[in-house]
């Protein structure tokens, strides 16, 4: 069957009128400071909205009917065009520099959440700009898509395929029969959840302006910060429990956040997944911990607090760092790599492969071994007490075979443009993963600054497929897909 392409512009121009008008809300914002940077904010949105209604005109006649491949082409050029037309602010400031490569660099790691950044200095930055690149990575943390798919009935247009391209994990759970009702729903989990940080950052002695774009970028798990030290900068320990705190938060389902918020908190410590996610979190500061106070002798309470952190940050891709964690001692070093190929749950805003990934591929390699004894036994998989279908599985290797793959594949990549084999893991996993600090050259006391454009262009690529999380962005370069 021939792709609706009208359809399809229609429901991006949607995307772009989205775009402009959050541009346009970063104006005030610039009046208020007078950061000079009023005029680039205004023509940014008016040109973003005028293409929007250009497109939505083009694409007035288009028909209703949309199927998955739709869905997919709407999610991969959506988050493009998102990417393409949020580089406009930067470029009229100059804020960035004059170099596109990095300005792009910059935008998609923000709507990707990964939070690596190109910017040696930002502190410096006009406030709307900075609230700009806190906004691209609020609006990529839930996912535009998402929040069209709220909206979709309205335009006459169901949701589901939107909803399953943008959300192509192991697990399809809904808040609410109708797909509507489920993303709207989860928006005000969303918002309720930056509402609260925001409150609670702005009683730990942040200022309102800095309250908003580090709540922004925590329940997006996103990372970007205001400060060139990141939360380090503050030098509090108040405000770094709350954003751990907000940290592990963003990284749970939201289907238990909702179910908690609710009165019904029994449903998230029966979730496998939340269960496993909490033991990681706890087991992993205390073997941490234990590391560092052996190799400098004691065991402080800064320290500890360091360690958790660290290990909530980069668990759930998050990226805000306190720490140098480069300069740990080795097995330290290790089990934070761990983390950054675990990433936090599914149905979260975290990226990485996801805690339930790795579950059911331990249950059912432990269910393999079963079989050995018991050739004849049949023994499904089961995640929560429900049996989880082999199509699932077979998902889910597959997922991990072409994770690896990639992975090693951006490695290569990295390694040949900019060599150093420690920048090239690194920059690969934290890309891939959406985490944004790395190893090497792009550790947690360094930027992205120093890759080569050509560098930059992959890395870019990388933080597209592990936010689409592989198959949304991959699909279409299979060329079934193209096939009537």
């Amino acid at each position: 069957m021939r792709l609706n392409y009208l359809l399809i512009g229609r429901l991006l121009s949607f995307l772009l009128a989205v775009n402009g008008l959050l541009m346009l809300l970063c104006l005030p914002v610039s009046i208020a400071f007078s950061d000079g940077a009023a005029a680039d904010m205004a023509i940014s949105g008016v040109v973003v909205i005028s293409l929007a209604g250009l497109l939505r005109y083009l694409t007035r006649n288009s028909s209703n009917k949309m199927g998955s491949r739709e869905g997919y082409l709407i999610v991969f050029l959506g988050w493009v065009l998102m990417t393409l037309t949020g580089t406009i602010p930067y470029v009229l400031n100059g804020a960035l520099g004059d170099s596109y490569t990095r300005i792009f660099f910059e935008t998609i790691s923000g709507y990707t959440t990964t939070g690596a950044t190109i910017l040696d200095t930002i502190e410096g930055l006009p406030q709307s700009i900075l609230l700009w690149r806190s906004i691209t990575q609020w609006v990529g943390g839930m996912g535009i898509i998402v929040l069209a798919v709220a909206i979709l009935p309205l335009l006459g247009v169901g949701g589901m395929q939107l909803f399953i391209a943008e959300s192509p994990g192991p697990s399809t759970n809904k808040l609410h029969p109708r797909i509507r009702e489920t993303a709207r729903r989860l928006w005000l989990i969303y918002l309720f959840l930056t509402v609260c940080e925001t409150l609670l950052l702005s009683l730990g002695g942040m200022s309102v302006f800095e309250a908003v774009c580090h709540a922004f970028t925590t329940v997006s798990t996103g990372g970007f910060s205001t400060r060139d030290a990141s939360i380090a900068a503050f030098d509090s320990a108040y405000l770094e429990w709350v954003v751990i705190a907000f940290m592990f938060l963003s990284g749970v389902n939201f289907t238990l956040t909702w179910f908690l918020l609710t009165g019904e908190p029994r449903r998230l410590f029966r979730n496998e997944e939340f269960r496993l996610y909490l033991l990681i979190v706890v087991s992993f500061v205390a073997a941490i911990s234990l590391i560092l106070g052996f190799d400098s002798g004691e065991l402080s309470s800064r320290a500890v607090r360091e360690t958790c952190f660290q290990v909530v940050s980069l668990l759930t891709t998050t990226g805000f760092v306190t720490a140098d964690y480069a300069g740990w001692p080795v097995g330290a070093g290790a089990l934070l790599l761990v983390l950054m190929f675990t990433g936090g749950s599914a149905g979260s805003t975290s990226g990485g492969i996801k805690v339930v990934r790795h579950l059911i591929v331990l249950k059912h390699s432990w269910l393999e071994l079963t079989r050995l004894i018991q050739p004849h036994a049949v023994v499904p998989v089961r995640f929560n007490r429900r049996v989880v279908s082999e199509r699932i599985v077979f998902n889910v290797h597959s997922f991990f075979l072409l994770y690896l793959f990639i992975f090693v594949a951006g490695m290569v990549f990295i390694a040949i443009t900019e060599g150093g084999w420690m920048t090239s893991i690194g920059a690969a996993v934290a890309c891939l993963g959406n985490i944004g600090p790395g190893w090497g050259r792009v550790g947690p006391s360094t930027t992205y600054a120093q890759i080569s454009d050509t560098g930059l262009w992959g890395l870019g690529f990388l933080m597209l497929l592990g936010r689409l999380e592989l198959f949304t962005g991959l699909v279409l370069f299979n060329p079934g897909f193209w096939r009537r």
